[in-house]
C-alpha cells in the first residue's frame, strides 16, 4: 500500500506530535512521584481518556475484532462487563488506594498486609507485563503492519519498540498520559472511521444484520467452549476485570496520579462510558470483514488489516496508519512505565537501595524501562505460534490473576484477612491455577479461573481464621477509617447518577444483543 504525500504528511506529523508532548511533559522531572505519578496533578478527562487508551491496543483491533469472527458480539462483555467493573473500582477501591497515598499496587499490599505479598506481586506483575502484555502489543501491532504495509514482523516490533521506549523512558508517566490524551483520540477516530466504511462498504446496517445476524448474540450457551454465559455475568469475568481494572498497575497507575479523589473518581466513570461503545468500533469491524472476505482469511487476527487494506480510500492510509500506531504506543508505553514503576519502587529501592535519591532512582525507572523492552521484544515473535493473539492474553493473565484478585478483595473487604494467609495465596496462586488448568483440560479458562479463585478464597479464609493476627488488624481498621472518610466524596448526587447511567445503559445493551 503506498503513500500519497498526504499520507506522509499526516503520518510524519502524528510521530512530531508525540515527541514533542514527551519532551515538554517530561522536561521538569525531579521527583519520583514526579516520574512515575506524573506529580499527582492529573485531572479527571485525562484520566479518563488514558485509561481507555492505555487499555485500547491492536491486541484490541487485531485480537478482539479477530474473536468478533470467531464468536461474534459476545465477545464484547470483556468491554461491557468492563464499564460496570470501573464504576465498582471507583466507588469502593480507589478512595481507599489514594488515602494511604501509595506509588505501586504491591506497596498497598506491604501496607494492608506485609512485605511478602508484596515482593509475591512485583514478580508476578513484572513477568506478566514483559511476556504477556507487552510482547502481545509488539507482536499485534507488527502483525498489522505486515497485513496492511508488508513490513516483515521482525522489523515491526524493532520499529514499535525503539519509537515507543524512548519517549517513555524519557517522559515518565507525564509523556505517557498527555501522548494518550492525543493517541486515545486517533484511536477512536480510526475505529469509528473504519467501521463507517466497513457499513458503507457491506451495504448498511440491515445487510449486515441480514448476512451475520447470528453473530449478533452477547449471551452464549453454558457449555460454550470460551464464553459461556455463568461465567460471564457471576463467575471468572469478574476475577479478570476486578484484578484488571482494580489491582493492575498499568491501569490504577493513572488514577493513583489524580489531583485529588473526586478528579480519580470521575475519571474512572469517564473511561466507562467509553468502554460501553467500544465493541461498535472493533468488534462490528471484525465481523463485517468476516462477510466480506471469510474466504481470505488465513486466521482471524488478520479480519481488522485486511478489512482496512481493502476499504481504505486514497489519502487516509497516513491517517489510519496513525491511528494504529496510537493504539500500539498508547497501551505500550502505559505497560514499560508501569513495569519500570513497580521494579524501582518494589524491588530496588524497597530491597537493594531504600536510601537511593530521587535523581537515582529516576535513572533506575529509565534503565529498567530500555531492559523489559528488549526482553519483550526478543519474546514477541514467540506468539506466531498462538492461534489467536486475544485468547493468549486471557489464557496466560488467567494464570496469576485469581490469587491476586483474592488477596486485594480480601484486603480491602475483610479486615480479619491476614498477612499469613495472604502470603500463602499469593506463594500458591501458580500451582493452584496451573493444577485446575491440568485437570480441567477443555473447560472454558474463564471457568477454571472460577473454580482457582474460589479455591484460593477458601485458603485465605481457613488461613486467616487459624492463624488471626490482632496487631496488624488494629493497624488496618485505623487505615479503612481514614479511607472510609475520603469515600464519602463518593456519595456526591452526580456521581451517584453517572454510575447508574452506566449500569443502566450496560443492561440495555445486553437486552438490545441478547
Amino acid at each position: 500500500m503506498g503513500f500519497s504525500l498526504l499520507d506522509t504528511a499526516s503520518f510524519v506529523s502524528y510521530f512530531l506530535v508525540i515527541a514533542a508532548v514527551a519532551v515538554i511533559a517530561g522536561r521538569r522531572e525531579r521527583e519520583a512521584a514526579d516520574y512515575f505519578l506524573a506529580g499527582r496533578n492529573l485531572p479527571w478527562w485525562v484520566i479518563g481518556i488514558s485509561l481507555i487508551a492505555s487499555n485500547i491496543s491492536t491486541e484490541h483491533f487485531v485480537g478482539m475484532a479477530g474473536s468478533g469472527v470467531d464468536f461474534g458480539l459476545a465477545i464484547a462483555s470483556y468491554e461491557w462487563m468492563a464499564a460496570i467493573t470501573l464504576v465498582i473500582v471507583a466507588r469502593w477501591f480507589l478512595p481507599k488506594f489514594l488515602a494511604m497515598g501509595i506509588t505501586t499496587m504491591p506497596e498497598y499490599l506491604e501496607n494492608r498486609f506485609d512485605v511478602r505479598s508484596r515482593s509475591f506481586l512485583a514478580f508476578y506483575m513484572i513477568l506478566a507485563y514483559v511476556f504477556v502484555a507487552m510482547a502481545t502489543v509488539l507482536f499485534s501491532g507488527a502483525l498489522a503492519l505486515k497485513t496492511i504495509f508488508e513490513l516483515p514482523i521482525g522489523w515491526g516490533i524493532a520499529i514499535l519498540a525503539v519509537f515507543a521506549g524512548a519517549y517513555t523512558a524519557y517522559g515518565g508517566l507525564k509523556a505517557v498520559v498527555w501522548s494518550d490524551v492525543i493517541q486515545g483520540a486517533m484511536l477512536l477516530f480510526g475505529g469509528a472511521l473504519t467501521t463507517v466504511l466497513g457499513l458503507r462498504a457491506i451495504g448498511g446496517w440491515d445487510v449486515l444484520m441480514a448476512e451475520a445476524g447470528d453473530k449478533f448474540h452477547t449471551v452464549l450457551p453454558l457449555d460454550h467452549p470460551e464464553l459461556p454465559w455463568f461465567a460471564i455475568f457471576f463467575g471468572g469475568l469478574w476475577i479478570a476485570n476486578l484484578f484488571y481494572w482494580g489491582a493492575n498497575q498499568f491501569i490504577t497507575q493513572r488514577t493513583l496520579a489524580a489531583r485529588d479523589v473526586k478528579h480519580g473518581l470521575y475519571g474512572a466513570v469517564f473511561a466507562a462510558y467509553i468502554k460501553l461503545v467500544v465493541p461498535f468500533i472493533i468488534v462490528i469491524p471484525g465481523i463485517i470483514a468476516w462477510v466480506l472476505y471469510s474466504g481470505e482469511l488465513e486466521r482471524s487476527d488478520m479480519a481488522y488489516p485486511l478489512l482496512i487494506e481493502r476499504l481504505l480510500p486514497a489519502g487516509l492510509t497516513g491517517l489510519i496508519f496513525a491511528a494504529l500506531l496510537a493504539a500500539i504506543m498508547s497501551s505500550l508505553d502505559s505497560m514499560l512505565n508501569s513495569a519500570a514503576t513497580i521494579f524501582t519502587i518494589d524491588i530496588y529501592n524497597r530491597h537493594h537501595r531504600q536510601e537511593a535519591s530521587q535523581k537515582r532512582l529516576i535513572a533506575v525507572g529509565r534503565m529498567s524501562t530500555v531492559a523489559f523492552l528488549v526482553i519483550a521484544a526478543a519474546w514477541a515473535p514467540a506468539l506466531l505460534s498462538f492461534e489467536r493473539v486475544f485468547s493468549y492474553i486471557q489464557e496466560f493473565w488467567g494464570i496469576i490473576t485469581p490469587g491476586v484478585a483474592v488477596v486485594f478483595l480480601g484486603g480491602l473487604f475483610w479486615d480479619r484477612a491476614t498477612a499469613g494467609a495472604a502470603a500463602w495465596v499469593m506463594g500458591l496462586t501458580l500451582p493452584v491455577t496451573i493444577g485446575v488448568k491440568l485437570l480441567t483440560p477443555g473447560m472454558a479458562f474463564l471457568n477454571q479461573m472460577w473454580i482457582a479463585g474460589l479455591s484460593l478464597v477458601a485458603l485465605l479464609v481457613i488461613i486467616s481464621r487459624l492463624s488471626p493476627e490482632t496487631e496488624k488488624q488494629a493497624a488496618v481498621s485505623e487505615v479503612r477509617e481514614e479511607a472510609a472518610a475520603v469515600a464519602l466524596v463518593a456519595q456526591d448526587r452526580l456521581f451517584n447518577v453517572l454510575s447508574l447511567g452506566v449500569v443502566v445503559l450496560t443492561v440495555a445493551l445486553y437486552v438490545v444483543f441478547f
